[in-house]
């Protein structure tokens, strides 16, 4: 077993919006007080826009977790974000510095980094979970995990064959109203279910939306990635400073539409 796997456990922690993972040192186990070198936690973030400031947040609040490095094709995104975490960082009187990067493989040949956080939207998600297995690292990856069924096998087979640890976020899947509602429905307190109505939004569509002159902070090649390519838009990569969510989940080879969000 690796030195990774012996250092730390990655658990689901339910209590949670984001269902952050839960980290057990070392020093929990024998002696109190005491956070040896091994025992801390190296991150790098893969992908820092509006959703990553949660996860900074709730993962952060284990003691023993450190933010080394960040990626993003966006650089005042990645600007913004190598900010944030520095000031994670020392106000857990972590004394390191929050390294940037473009090129997420660039981040993962660090040796020094334990553990990746993927909130890159979904297209990119397999991809890089693999390279992260592959890489030694393990892994915390937004949901919905992968853009496809053969994807989600494909990131299950590197995390075994790597022998890593996976973790995909589902939100309230997770959160403790909606495991009341399932136990009460399990155990027949609402009575014999015959019908069950569900609504999930539009379904996903080819993206038709116009080309547009991707802003100069945006490396819009590399944010299609694995895609079909097509020209940028806001609705799908919104500017720096725009408070819109922005809306690829809604387009094929981007995302799954709200079914899978």
């Amino acid at each position: 077993m690796s030195k990774n796997i012996n250092r730390r456990k990655f658990l689901g922690n339910s209590a949670t919006a984001v269902a952050a993972f839960t980290i057990i040192p070392r020093h929990v186990l024998g002696g109190k007080g005491f956070l040896a070198a091994n025992d801390r936690i190296n991150l790098g973030y893969i992908g820092v826009g509006k959703q990553v400031y949660t996860l900074l947040e709730e993962i952060g609040k284990c003691k023993e977790t450190v933010v080394l490095a960040a990626c993003d094709v966006d650089q005042k995104k990645l600007d913004r974000f190598q900010s944030e975490a520095d000031k994670n960082n020392k106000a857990k009187n972590m004394q390191a510095k929050v390294d940037s990067y473009k090129y997420y493989r660039e981040l993962l040949m660090r040796n020094d980094i334990d553990a990746v956080v993927i909130a890159t939207p979904d297209h990119w998600h397999a991809q890089i979970a693999v390279d992260a297995a592959k890489a030694g690292k393990d892994i915390y990856c937004e949901k919905p995990m992968a853009l496809t069924i053969a994807e989600g096998r494909a990131m299950v087979n590197a995390t075994r064959k790597y022998n890593r640890v996976f973790q995909t976020g589902s939100m309230q899947r997770s959160w403790r109203d909606f495991r009341h509602a399932v136990e009460l429905v399990r155990n027949g307190y609402i009575g014999q279910i015959k019908e069950v109505n569900v609504h999930v939004g539009e379904p996903v569509k080819q993206c038709s939306l116009p080309a547009m002159e991707p802003p100069a902070e945006l490396d819009w090649n590399e944010w299609v990635g694995p895609s079909l390519y097509r020209g940028w838009h806001p609705d799908l990569a919104p500017k720096f400073g725009d408070d819109n969510w922005a809306w690829w989940r809604g387009y094929r080879d981007f995302g799954g539409g709200l079914v899978t969000d």
